[in-house]
């Protein structure tokens, strides 16, 4: 699909004019067409992880900043762009098309939206604008050595001592944590506690006293996890979203929003592209090989119209289960697309790293078998 397709907005109302809808895509397609430089473009087709090169992601951040995009799903209210999913959808599938960089901001994507629907309002005017400007970058502090899949095992600990809670305790594979400014991480409040019960989401600066990250090498050379280790690191109570206790439920709203984003019907076209170069470049592809890559092409338009109705509310199941749906069909597709890509290409460093990045796409977020559980739970199986 090219995103021209109409659908309810999320606020309720009707998607805009087919002239506004096209108004719409051409202001879209002329900024891209200016601000993208060759540059930019290459960095974009070179990507293999979750984000592109940190100059580019810079550079092609400002931009869009300058011209009110960095946030497309934020409410204006917030400084967002404030677009329909139509126009979300649009956008994503317009910067793969012209090679974008690619930011996967955590900031912008999973805690700006969680502090928007339950931040306090202090929080919503000390967190948000930085997030906006850049100024902050955040990663995501969940798993740890002995609580990845279940990650309701977690045993970092949080000591409520007057105002602040101390922690102590290690998260681990904690992308981009080597250059975050703050992370939002689950913590055992009660020591007493197992599981979901006792725990508290807190939001704390990186650069508090106790703090150590520790870079973990991928097998490709590139180092985008860390584990991060916690000795007796005070932070203040007041920096939790939700109840003390509460922390499962906000993780869990949390873990929605990150499912539903993190890997889009623009990052399987990005993929999708490279697979199609990939076979472009060894000459005359066998018959076999052609079947397959329109197999996937059309694998990655079905999901594109998936990712369309989920955003309106139109899967039939509650939002916790939709974003399943979407985190497990997209992350097996991604690797699907990689697998056709390095059987293309076996030789290429390109194709290569980008298989060997997507390896964990079935784990991070919840493995896929995490995810069939909770979707048989949603239609009710026993």
């Amino acid at each position: 699909m090219d995103g021209c397709f109409q659908v309810e907005c999320s606020e309720g109302g009707q998607s805009d004019t087919a002239s506004d809808d096209e108004a719409f895509r051409s202001e879209v397609d002329a900024f891209l067409e200016a601000a993208l430089t060759d540059e930019l473009r290459e960095a974009g087709r070179e990507t293999t992880g979750l984000k592109s090169s940190r100059m580019a992601c810079a550079d092609w951040g400002d931009k869009l900043r300058k011209r009110g995009w960095i946030a497309p799903s934020w409410p204006t209210a917030y400084g967002g762009a404030g677009w329909s999913a139509a126009q979300r959808l649009y956008f994503e599938n317009a910067c793969a098309e012209q090679d974008a960089p690619i930011l996967m901001s955590s900031g912008i994507r999973t805690i700006g939206p969680l502090i928007i629907a339950e931040g306090s309002s202090d929080q919503k005017a000390r967190y948000l604008p930085p997030i906006l400007s850049g100024e902050h970058e955040w990663c995501q502090g969940f798993s740890e050595p002995h609580a990845g899949s279940d990650l309701s095992a977690l045993s970092l600990r949080a000591e409520r001592d007057g105002d602040d809670f101390v922690l102590t305790g290690s998260k681990i594979w904690t992308s981009f944590a080597q250059h975050a400014t703050h992370t939002f991480l689950l913590a055992r409040c009660d020591p007493k506690s197992s599981k979901g019960d006792g725990l508290v989401f807190l939001l704390v600066e990186m650069d508090r006293p106790g703090i150590n990250v520790r870079p973990i090498k991928f097998i490709d050379g590139e180092y985008e996890t860390n584990e991060i280790f916690f000795d007796r690191v005070r932070t203040p109570a007041a920096d939790r979203v939700g109840d003390i206790g509460g922390g499962w439920r906000t993780a869990k709203q949390l873990m929605a929003i990150a499912r539903s984003n993190n890997t889009t019907t623009g990052l399987l076209r990005r993929a999708l592209r490279a697979a199609q170069r990939a076979v472009a470049e060894q000459g005359d592809a066998d018959s076999d090989l052609m079947s397959c890559l329109a197999s996937l092409g059309q694998r990655v338009h079905e999901f594109e119209a998936l990712e369309a109705r989920a955003a309106i509310g139109q899967l039939g199941v509650e939002p916790a289960p939709s974003s399943s749906v979407l985190k497990l069909l997209a992350t097996e597709l991604h690797q699907a697309i990689t697998e056709l890509c390095i059987e293309s290409a076996p030789y290429s460093d390109f194709a290569q790293a980008k298989y060997f990045a997507t390896r964990a796409a079935t784990i991070y977020s919840g493995t896929s078998e995490v995810h069939r559980n909770i979707l048989a739970r949603a239609i009710g199986c026993p």
